[in-house]
């Protein structure tokens, strides 16, 4: 994962192509223990930094930071969300967004960086270290937004200024190198002569190529490193334990593109050099299987491609060579020159477009543009020099870089330069005393090729193409075009030729026969077996070949020896013949345990099994078509049986139908007779039904109207009599509470004159503690001196403070109470008129009720029972509401003893009173005489008396308070509930009452509806006596 997202990136037909070759190499001991691997690296594709095309996406890891990273990785790698302009980061930076930044169809760019950073901790990377490669990554980006201006120096010439100095500053942050250096690296470029340096400013232009081409190097480098710390990681630690190892090579395949440039070159390179060690090792394997199976006379002759390698790479007249001459010439060399000396090399002779070994090739037209093909084994492909070969092939770190990374730069970036340092120098070719010189990419990737060609002949290989159906990346589409191009790329057509040039198909003698043996079905069994048990097969093999030959060159004949043809022969002369059986016998070779054979003998056999095959499943076909049209007659034949017993079926079933329809008719008929009297007799009776329910409704509202009629005048009857009762029953309440009221506000008059004492007390004893209180300050200030009279007079005032608002609290209470009293005594007021006028109601109601019993109703003397029981009640309503409001003597004597209490309680309070005024007299004697000394004693006895007096330990019942009123409250609930008691006996009275009311109105509504009636016989009969 680590070098996936630091080499590979998403191209135009795939999301996670490698941009770079590696071979991996995993390393066992002599047990067969694996004890580490091994990563190298081959050509990274360092341009795709600076420019990518529409679609593409650079490398994977600037994806993942940006898209991946929290907040708080945000803020620190100056990734500011408010300054894209509403555009997602990836399409903001300038490295990223190029193609439009597009999505992976696999993986999201956040799954993608949580399983790289996952991948560096398990390779013991500490999160600081972690940190800085991040840090470096977002540094590059950062480089990549750097901006130029154009400006006018002093000698007139135009040169670059840096648009936005703080994505410099993040940029030289996060890399973690100079800002001023890497303004000077990006806008000064410094030649170094015998004597002197020289600095020149750049344009914009090429400032711009200047931050592309530190870009370039710093990523590059930063790969370098990567790899060396996965190394650092996962390698062996002793070269000597190593045995044997196991390798992968995952190389770039063959490229041609509309453009190709240095890359490409490198590329087909690599590939030419494969290609020609799989050729060697496929002719290998082949002259190893003819040994095998000692097959005499098997030559195989292969194209080599040796002289493609000599072409490109081979010295000193090497396409690469030449590349490299070139670059020495230091800021003289340019592409053009080296495109012309390939020419003038290749193409000496004037109209000359094809080079003598027919590798190299260029029209004028192509020359005037500084295009060269290259024939290929997979073809030609074109190549322009313009597309900076030279400066691709330096790869030179600018001598200001140098110092950037050389010099006040972060310790990584040191190693990171070191690395790359240590990987581009020819230590090799150095003389001492003498700086070490830089070798060019192509002398690197030459040594690294070489290195791996050795490595690869040393091993033995096997080979896995990998070929895409389609460049679209969907399923279930093949595109055949782009298949043969990958075949042809991959070589696998070049290894099908070499391996046709010899004896390509290969059957084992069994196979061979059981295969063939079909082909000569006139042959007996006694001449050739068809079986080959207890037969040697090489033997039979050899047998079968030699008759399949001589069958061949006879004449073809279906007609049997009596001139009869059979079934079998006449379908084969029907059909297409195919070739003669002719061939070379030295075509098919018999080995050891297989036969060989080359493709035209091959085809021949196959032709005509093919056409035996058709012949025989014709004949198959036949016998089965045979059987079909037999089964189907037979069938068909039981069709119309069974077709003919249905029919008949339906004719039966169709007469039974038609009677089942007559009887069906009569009974409808019947059905039909029989509702039409049925619905009769239904409206007959709902007549009768009706009338009788309209008779007897209209007797039944008689009988309701008279009902209803007694109903009310019963209800106003005893309505009258409730409101009558309820008004005597307020009355007496109203007398009663009067007297209770009277008694309670005689008690709280006596009280209040005790009271008013309390207060007269009280208020002298506060004047006699404010003259002590002045006595002890003038004290105090007398004796200033003394700290310890001071605290006594402190402690002493404390006290005095506290009874003065316990006095306070006392006249508050005081004054609650004397409103509590005169509240009483509104009441008492409002309760003797009320009782005056219940006295004047139930003298009322007296006189009422003994007018009503003296003179009964007609109702109660035709029912003398029930009058007779119903007067006793309303008498004893009358007496009860005169006798019930009295108070009890048990009720008075309790009252009396809590009157009692009250007072021995206020006596106890006078006591204390004077208690406390002759202590305070005793306490002024001794401050006069004994001075501050004695202070202490003497308030500490007022406190204690005056604290009884102010309520904290007395019973607060004894002060004419909310609480003082508990007995006379008591009292006042006790007479409640007794007025409570006699208004239920009141209304169970009137209740009883009511009922016998309610029993009267019955009964003379009951004479009533018997006169009535009455009334109507005789009408009805008069009526009758009239008719």
């Amino acid at each position: 994962p680590i070098l996936e997202a630091f080499g590979n990136a998403k191209t135009l037909r795939n999301d996670n192509s490698s941009r770079f070759g590696k071979f991996i190499e995993l390393g066992f001991n002599r047990a067969g223990i694996l004890q580490g691997a091994k990563v190298q690296t081959y050509l990274l594709e360092k341009v795709r930094i600076g420019y990518h095309a529409s679609g593409e996406r650079n490398y994977h890891i600037f994806y993942q930071l940006l898209r991946g990273a929290n907040e708080e990785q945000h803020h620190k790698y100056c990734f500011h969300d408010g300054l894209t302009g509403g555009l997602e980061l990836a399409n903001y930076f300038h490295l990223t967004g190029q193609g439009g930044a597009p999505q992976l169809r696999e993986f999201t760019d956040e799954e993608g960086l949580n399983y790289t950073l996952k991948s560096m901790r398990s390779m013991g990377w500490t999160e600081e270290k972690i940190d800085n490669v991040l840090s470096i990554v977002a540094g590059i980006l950062h480089l990549g937004q750097v901006k130029f201006e154009s400006k006018m120096s002093d000698g007139g010439q135009e040169i670059a200024q840096i648009a936005d100095m703080k994505t410099v500053a993040d940029a030289a942050k996060l890399l973690g190198v100079d800002q001023e250096k890497l303004v000077t690296a990006l806008t000064v470029r410094i030649m170094i002569t015998r004597r002197e340096e020289m600095r020149i400013d750049l344009e914009p232009k090429k400032a711009a190529d200047a931050r592309d081409s530190l870009a370039k190097t710093v990523y590059g480098a930063m790969f370098l490193w990567v790899v060396k710390a996965v190394n650092d990681c996962i390698m062996w630690e002793n070269d000597k334990d190593i045995k044997s190892s196991a390798g992968v090579l995952d190389i770039f395949g063959f490229e041609s593109f509309a453009i190709n440039s240095f890359e490409q070159l490198c590329i087909n390179f690599t590939n030419e050099a494969l290609q020609q060690q799989f050729n060697k090792f496929i002719f290998k394997l082949e002259q190893e299987e003819y040994e095998r199976e000692s097959i005499d006379g098997a030559f195989i002759d292969f194209a080599d491609n040796q002289d493609c390698l000599d072409h490109i790479g081979a010295r000193p007249k090497g396409i690469l060579a030449l590349l490299d001459d070139e670059c020495k010439l230091g800021a003289r060399g340019k592409d053009k020159n080296w495109a012309l000396k390939m020419n003038q090399t290749y193409l000496p002779e004037k109209n000359q477009t094809v080079s003598d070994n027919t590798r190299y090739s260029a029209t004028r037209m192509q020359q005037a543009k500084g295009i060269f093909c290259v024939r290929h084994f997979a073809g030609n492909v074109e190549y322009s020099s313009d597309t900076d070969f030279l400066e691709k092939n330096r790869d030179e770190v600018p001598t200001t870089a140098i110092s950037l990374f050389e010099q006040d730069s972060s310790d990584l970036i040191k190693e990171i330069y070191g690395v790359q340092k240590s990987q581009s120098e020819d230590s090799a070719g150095a003389q001492a005393g003498k700086p070490k010189k830089q070798k060019t990419v192509s002398q690197q990737f030459k040594i690294q090729l070489n290195s791996l060609i050795e490595m690869v002949e040393k091993t033995d290989p096997h080979y896995i193409r990998c070929l895409k159906p389609n460049d679209a990346a969907k399923p279930m589409l093949m595109t055949r075009k782009r298949l043969t191009m990958q075949l042809r790329y991959g070589g696998v057509l070049e290894a099908v030729r070499v391996a046709r040039m010899g004896y390509p198909i290969r059957l084992d003698h069994v196979g061979y026969f059981k295969r063939y043996r079909m082909l000569l079905p006139s042959i007996p069994d006694d001449v050739l077996p068809w079986s080959m048990d207890d037969q040697d097969a090489q033997t039979l093999c050899v047998k079968f070949l030699d008759i399949l030959l001589e069958e061949g060159a006879k004449p073809v004949n279906y007609a049997n020896p009596d001139g009869t043809i059979t079934r079998a022969n006449k379908i084969r002369m029907t059909q297409r013949q195919p070739d003669k059986m002719e061939f070379p016998k030295s075509d098919v070779q018999l080995g050891l345990s297989k036969v060989f054979m080359r493709k035209g003998p091959h085809d021949r056999l196959e032709s005509h099994r093919v056409f035996h095959q058709n012949a025989s499943i014709t004949l198959i076909q036949s016998w089965i078509r045979g059987m079909q049209q037999e089964r189907r007659y037979l069938i068909m034949g039981d069709a119309a049986l069974t077709l003919e017993r249905w029919y008949r079926g339906c004719l039966g079933r169709a007469r039974w139908w038609r009677l089942r329809e007559a009887q069906a008719g009569m009974l409808l008929t019947n059905t039909f007779r029989m509702q039409i009297s049925r619905h009769k007799y239904v409206r007959a009776r709902c007549g009768t039904v009706r009338l009788q329910a309209q008779y007897r409704g209209r007797t039944v509202r008689k009988v309701n109207a008279a009902t209803k009629i007694q109903t009310f005048r019963r209800m106003y009857v005893r309505n009258t009599a409730y409101r009558k009762l309820k008004s005597a029953s307020i009355a007496l309440q109203c007398c009663a509470r009067r007297d209770a009221a009277k008694k309670v506000f005689e008690e709280i008059k006596r009280e209040q004159k005790d009271m008013g004492k309390i207060k007269e007390h009280n208020e002298k004893l506060k004047m006699e503690m404010a003259s002590l209180k002045a006595m002890l300050q003038a004290q105090a200030a007398s004796d200033a001196g003394k700290a310890e009279s001071v605290k006594a007079v402190a402690e002493k005032q404390r006290e005095i403070d506290a009874l003065e608002a316990r006095i306070k609290a006392l006249e508050a209470e005081l004054a609650k109470e004397k409103e509590n009293v005169k509240k009483l005594e509104n009441d008492l007021n409002v309760q003797n008129r009320n009782t005056q006028m219940l006295a004047q109601d139930l003298e009322f109601q007296k006189a009422m009720v003994s007018q009503g019993s003296s003179s009964p109703t007609p109702l109660q003397r035709k029912s003398a029972r029930s009058s007779t029981v119903s007067a006793a009640p309303a008498e004893a309503v009358v007496d009860a509401v005169v006798v019930g409001h009295t108070i009890t003597p048990e009720a008075l004597a309790q009252h009396r003893s809590e009157v009692a209490r009250l007072e021995e309680q206020l006596e106890e309070e006078r006591r204390m009173s004077r208690a406390a005024r002759i202590e305070v007299k005793h306490l002024r004697a001794a401050v006069a005489d004994k001075g501050v000394l004695d202070v202490t004693a003497s308030t500490e006895f007022i406190s204690d008396n005056v604290s009884e007096i102010s309520g904290s330990e007395i019973d607060r019942s004894d002060i004419p308070g909310a609480n003082d009123l508990e007995p006379q409250m008591r009292l006042v609930l006790l007479l409640a509930f007794v007025i409570i008691a006699i208004f239920l006996g009141i209304c169970l009275i009137l209740c009883w009452y009511r009922c016998v009311n309610h029993a009267r109105m019955e009964l003379l509504a009951q004479d009533a509806v018997f006169n009535l009636g009455t009334a109507s016989l005789i009408g009805i009969s008069s009526s009758f006596g009239g008719l």
